[in-house]
């Protein structure tokens, strides 16, 4: 019998029993150990929630367990046994991800028993659930940064829309600040977290990566708030999360070898690509701001070439200059 239908069944006679149900009974209907019993309970108890409590008794009923919430019935363990597509895994997986590296606080405590119930209705007929989610991993890069442990806080002020006073470290100038913002989004960009928010001092939008926070919490005064659309266009409809309003395309040609990975890949969704005589693979994709690009392009090394525009060309190229400079 699979955990799911054990649970379930579980649930249903707790919930047409009038009486408390002796733990004997269970193991005996269940067909299960006392071991497997105490597992299946605490899975049910502290990460799906359920209203399960155990009654000494009296010298009217048995002493057993109960479910104290009638209205809780195991049609609530009801998500559809069926597979799930790639897509669909990948996000459940995403959001199990992130809960996992936000840590206990925001977000955990009311997305755990959701991922619990698609765990269990993830798994086969004599599958066990974290078995399955073994086999299915998300792996984090190598350059992932660490956790800010001011995300709870940033996160609370950006959903209650009250404003924050943090000291940040800006590294492009290597100077730190003390500032009052009015968050406007929380965004997870490649694996890193970053706000975007009204800057009083600045009495601008500004973008604060969250592990360049040093410290911040929230003071009692309401968030200004933005024009949603305003704030769309500073996520802009560019390559890279930094906008800017002057939009150009970049033309990089990749070497015939890199050109087998970079087919398969999408840059941006109104990326243009060309297939060249000599094996070689043009992609044009549109930005305002250079810098996550230059990124990007330098991470191809000699495999790929800025053809245009010219200021786009020039800075790769100092930039590859002063990286053989240390090697000459």
């Amino acid at each position: 019998m699979s955990q799911f239908v054990r649970l379930n069944n579980l649930i249903s006679i707790l919930e047409s029993s009038k009486y408390p149900v002796p733990r004997d009974t269970l193991l005996a209907e269940l067909e299960i150990s006392r071991t497997q019993f105490r597992r299946d309970l605490a899975l049910l108890r502290d990460q799906m929630q359920v209203p399960i409590d155990w009654q000494r008794g009296d010298s009217e009923s048995p002493r057993g367990y109960v479910l104290t919430d009638k209205g809780w019935s195991s049609g609530k363990l009801g998500l559809p046994r069926t597979w799930f597509t790639a897509s669909e895994i990948y996000a459940l997986l995403m959001i199990d991800e992130l809960a996992r590296h936000i840590g206990p606080g925001l977000l955990t405590e009311h997305l755990q028993p959701l991922i619990a119930r698609i765990t269990v209705a993830m798994s086969a007929a004599n599958d066990d659930p974290a078995d399955i989610r073994s086999r299915v991993r998300i792996l984090a890069s190598a350059s992932k940064r660490i956790n800010s442990q001011y995300f709870e806080t940033v996160a609370q002020a950006a959903v209650k829309q009250t404003r924050l006073s943090m000291q940040y470290f800006t590294r492009s100038s290597n100077k730190r600040s003390e500032r009052i913002v009015s968050p406007q989004r929380l965004v997870h960009y490649r694996e890193n977290w970053y706000l975007f928010a009204w800057c009083h001092q600045a009495d601008a939008m500004r973008i604060f990566a969250l592990d360049a926070i040093e410290s911040a919490h929230q003071i009692s005064k309401s968030a200004k708030r933005v024009a949603a659309k305003k704030v769309d266009e500073m996520l802009g409809p560019d390559f890279g999360i930094f906008s800017g309003k002057d939009r150009e395309w970049a033309k990089l040609k990749f070497s015939p070898v890199q050109a087998r990975w970079v087919r398969a890949e999408q840059w941006h969704p109104e990326q243009k690509t060309t297939e060249l005589d000599d094996g070689s693979y043009l992609l044009e994709i549109p930005y305002s701001d250079p810098r996550e690009l230059m990124l990007e392009i330098l991470r191809f090394g000699p495999d790929v070439e800025v053809l245009g525009p010219a200021t786009l060309r020039e800075s790769v190229k100092e930039r590859l200059v002063k990286a053989a400079s240390l090697y000459s």
